[in-house]
């Protein structure tokens, strides 16, 4: 089984945050989404996974390389002029002779792919996508399906007015290799705007798989720390890569914790952080590798990116703080405030 990840995406949503990391490369519990979303394609018997880049894709060919180090192959298509979700797919079509796999780069999941495989063949489906349940479906590509799930109609991003049902497109596909006849050569396309409804109106068969697993599109702000807080609660079932040494803390090789600090539950202490005396990291909270917690500090539903450094009296609640940031002594931020990454 092939697969692709459409790692090309600016995300310009998650700004500050991606003005020097690919949106795909954002840590989740101090980890790429991309290397979760990997870990998973291996997991459900991929062998070979492209990826097609663009904004710093260097960033992400570096991480991967061969793709040795994941048990996998890895393949990158980058892409000088953004070619669209579908249009990425079709630069790679020669990697595609059988069924195959697609999955967003930025959409975190542990959706059950070989079920959902055995779902697209038993419904001789040309494709099928992922749908999820979402409270507010017009940001989204929206999905009403008929008799053994198959769609009857979609459309994508509706005005709040035109909303017919809360399952949406969850950018996981399976695909058979004849979809990429009906995708235009050199040219943009997308999946959602223009694949799917053209598919629709030919009468192809085209199917919707209800993920009952955990999906978050990740492109604002507000969902990256969602889920984040997800993982650390185990309702998104992830690898963080550290042991679980009690329950509800990970916590990685050579960590310092002075032994009049505090450590709330739950809480991931990334390899190489420092907690020195009187400091609280307190729960929900995350410690990026190499981070350091000065004296009397306190964090509470915070993450901390690799190298980040919270000095001496300074409080954080509910803050996202950027890689090799240094919050100033004695500081209070509340409420999501974000510190970009090399400031």
């Amino acid at each position: 089984m092939r697969a692709m990840i459409l790692a090309a995406g600016v995300g310009s949503r998650l700004d500050p945050l991606t003005r020097a990391v690919p949106k795909p490369m954002v840590p989740i519990v101090n980890r790429p989404v991309l290397e979760h979303l990997v870990e998973l394609l291996v997991r459900h018997g991929c062998s070979r996974v492209i990826m097609n880049t663009h904004y710093l894709a260097g960033q992400i060919e570096e991480c991967f390389g061969t793709g040795e180090r994941f048990g996998v192959e890895v393949v990158f298509s980058r892409e000088e002029r953004l070619m669209g979700t579908a249009g990425g797919v079709k630069r790679v079509a020669g990697h595609f002779r059988e069924t195959f796999i697609v999955i967003g780069g930025d959409d975190l999941t542990d959706v059950n792919l070989s079920e959902m495989l055995d779902f697209h063949r038993s419904r001789g489906a040309m494709a099928t996508m992922g749908l999820s349940v979402v409270d507010d479906p017009s940001q989204f590509g929206v999905v009403l399906q008929g008799e053994n799930g198959q769609v009857r109609r979609f459309v994508e991003k509706p005005g709040r007015g035109e909303v017919f049902s809360n399952k949406v497109n969850a950018q996981v596909y399976i695909l058979e290799p004849e979809v990429l006849q009906f995708i235009p050569e050199g040219v943009p396309y997308d999946f959602g705007k223009q694949l799917f409804p053209a598919l629709l109106r030919e009468g192809h068969p085209v199917y919707g798989y209800e993920m009952r697993s955990y999906w978050c599109d990740i492109g604002s702000l507000a969902q990256y720390r969602r889920a984040n807080l997800d993982a650390l609660n185990g309702v998104a079932l992830l690898n963080f890569g550290v042991p679980e040494v009690e329950t509800g803390l990970w916590v990685g090789d050579g960590v310092r914790v002075a032994p009049s600090a505090e450590i709330g539950r739950p809480v991931v202490l990334g390899a190489g952080a420092i907690i020195e005396s009187g400091a609280r990291v307190l729960e929900h909270s995350i410690l990026g590798p190499g981070s350091v917690i000065e004296e009397g500090a306190v964090l509470r539903d915070t993450i901390l990116w690799d190298h980040a450094e919270v000095q001496h009296g300074t409080v954080l609640e509910r803050c996202v703080v950027g890689r090799h940031c240094r919050v100033k002594s004695n500081a209070a931020i509340f409420d999501g405030i974000v510190v970009a990454p090399g400031a």
